[in-house]
């Protein structure tokens, strides 16, 4: 991912007055922290019947959230910052790029108003995806970096999942918010296995000075291992030739990962926090093996081994990274953040072993795994919101 010389970012001043503007992924991590704490508190609320959902099922309503509200937004903060290094030219900042985050918050915001059309929440979020899409799609295509190009078109894959489910609450169609949640939750699985594989290794190597090994055949393998297993189980869950998918996929994905390793990374919570992330990810295709293959309860232990471990600890851990690197910082985060890495794991933990082996407690372990979360996003809200919130200490733009 050499840096093109289109526009030499260094030149350009910082945006005096806009530092939670300054770039993609201040304000964007900012809002993914609190909402993932204030979206679990109210997820438990439902559950305890204390608050009620607007126009979709509370299910639904919290499968939605969690993906096209809080994971959405720490996606568009990494690649709105990803982008403007890979291509060497801004992505936007500014006026620009508070009207965007402005459009994801009304999103969220839209499920909350009364009275508000059905027809008038799909329109409010459905539009933000496409313009993330085009935003990133512009500097990617005049860079002419064909192997970027995958990113606005899953984003575009995530735009028509949300289709899917704002056309089951409209009543359009039928049964389609389920598909569209399970398809969002692949595409980001998928983005993650695409992001994973470029950022781990090179940031293990370059804290440790380690050689990570990538297996030319084990690298070829990834995409269409995934991509074939994830298929699969939307076309036939329940069928042998997707537990043979599905097993093909967690049996790369662990050798991809064994190749990354090295014991010295247990030193570095920033480290250790991404190869226990991706580990979910291979977990969450065992289990989908098992779970085609008739053991009912690991459907659910599979998806949130995906949403709650994969997604959860690596987007934790990608943001603790990125804030501090690009606010100018050491590598070195916070000594409590540990615990918030050690949280994350212990919610996803109780999500996904809970159901799988002590179903009897499948409540417990919900709240259990409902108050790690917002443990493990507090911290991070508590620590980083300061620094977002404020210029770079080294004084260069971002």
């Amino acid at each position: 991912m050499t840096l093109l010389p289109i526009d030499d970012l260094q030149k350009r001043p910082p945006l005096a007055g806009w530092a939670p503007f300054a770039l993609g992924f201040r304000p964007f991590f900012l809002a993914a922290g609190i909402y993932a704490v204030l979206l679990m508190g109210l997820w438990l609320g439902v559950l305890q019947g204390v608050f009620i959902t607007g126009g979709l099922s509370p299910a639904v309503w919290h499968g939605h959230e969690m993906l096209f509200g809080f994971a959405v937004a720490v996606i568009a903060g990494f690649l709105l910052t990803a982008a403007q290094n890979w291509t060497g030219m801004r992505t936007p900042s500014g006026p620009p790029l508070a009207a965007l985050f402005l459009l994801w918050l009304a999103g969220r915001l839209s499920f909350l108003i009364p009275g508000l059309p059905a027809a008038g929440v799909a329109l409010i979020d459905l539009s933000f995806l496409p313009v993330l899409a085009l935003t990133l799609a512009w500097p990617i295509m005049k860079a002419k970096q064909l192997n970027n190009a995958p990113f606005p078109i899953v984003l575009l894959a995530l735009a028509a999942a949300n289709a899917l489910v704002h056309l089951d609450a409209l009543g359009w169609t039928a049964g389609t918010a389920r598909l569209g949640l399970h398809l969002a939750a692949y595409g980001v699985v998928m983005l993650i296995v695409l992001m994973g594989g470029r950022v781990i290794p090179s940031f293990t190597d370059n804290k440790l000075r380690t050689r990570a090994r990538r297996w030319k055949t084990i690298e070829w393998l990834v995409p269409p291992a995934t991509i074939s297993a994830l298929l699969a189980t939307l076309i036939a869950p329940d069928s042998l030739v997707t537990a043979l998918l599905a097993a093909i996929a967690a049996a790369v994905h662990t050798i991809r990962l064994a190749g990354w390793y090295t014991g010295k990374l247990w030193a570095e919570p920033l480290l250790w926090i991404l190869h226990l992330g991706y580990a979910w990810i291979a977990l969450g295709f065992a289990l989908l093996a098992l779970s085609a293959a008739g053991v009912d309860a690991a459907a659910s232990s599979s998806l949130h081994a995906f949403t709650a471990g994969g997604i959860g600890a690596l987007t934790l851990g990608m943001m603790a990274r990125v804030s501090l690197g690009h606010t100018g910082r050491m590598l070195e985060p916070a000594r409590v953040m540990k615990w918030a890495f050690v949280a994350i794991n212990l919610a996803a933990l109780s999500r996904v072993v809970v159901p799988l082996f002590f179903p009897a407690a499948y409540s417990q372990g919900m709240t259990v795994a409902g108050l790690m979360w917002m443990a493990a996003f507090g911290l991070f809200a508590a620590i980083y919101t300061p620094m977002l919130l404020r210029s770079r200490v080294d004084g260069k733009p971002g």
